[in-house]
């Protein structure tokens, strides 16, 4: 955004999710703080940079997005995580509630910004390029779920669905990429 001045292109809606989704994940700051510096420290760097997007986009680019573009019904994702996330915590604490909650919104917190690109039909390169990390990050969970199910015998249901859920939304985007972005055509949906 800093390079270009803009963030035309990119969903508010999605990024204010995904602000939320560190905010409720992340909780655990006030107690756990200096139990492990390096996580302490990307917890910080990861509300610190989602916050800094959000400013950016309400003040110095705010005239370079079209909220017109931008129309997805968040509150339909943030009830249904709301809901999930009371009926199926692992245990009924308000930190696993809001965990639980953050774990489905992260999920479907991409959909406004997948939404606006089904509106615009085309994204800026710098823009599929993120989308593709951000997608690829939760697909890079799946071969950690199997590795830590079979060497550890750990396993968190909620984490490996949502995920799963989260990994489907992204299938499409990620096919899309594959046969026009990383052969050197620019981002277009079919028509």
């Amino acid at each position: 955004m800093t390079q270009t001045s803009s963030c035309s292109g990119i969903s508010f809606k999605s990024q204010a999710l995904y602000l939320i989704v560190y905010i409720t994940r992340y909780l655990d700051l006030f107690w756990t703080f200096g139990d492990s510096l390096y996580n302490t420290i990307f917890k910080l760097l990861f509300l610190a940079s989602s916050g800094y997007t959000i400013y950016l986009m309400t003040t110095a680019y705010k005239p370079t997005h079209d909220p017109n573009l931008d129309t997805f019904r968040v509150q339909y994702l943030l009830g249904g995580s709301a809901v999930l996330a009371i009926l199926f915590p692992y245990k009924w604490t308000p930190y696993e509630i809001t965990w639980a909650f953050s774990i489905w919104l992260e999920s479907v917190a991409i959909l406004p910004q997948l939404f606006l690109l089904q509106r615009t039909g085309e994204a800026e390169t710098i823009t599929t390029h993120y989308l593709f990390a951000l997608g690829s990050y939760r697909a890079l969970y799946i071969p950690n779920w199997i590795y830590r199910y079979f060497a550890e015998g750990h396993w968190e249901p909620i984490s490996v669905l949502a995920g799963i859920v989260q990994t489907v939304l992204y299938s499409d985007f990620f096919w899309i990429y594959y046969t026009k972005v990383l052969k050197g055509k620019k981002f277009a949906l079919p028509v």
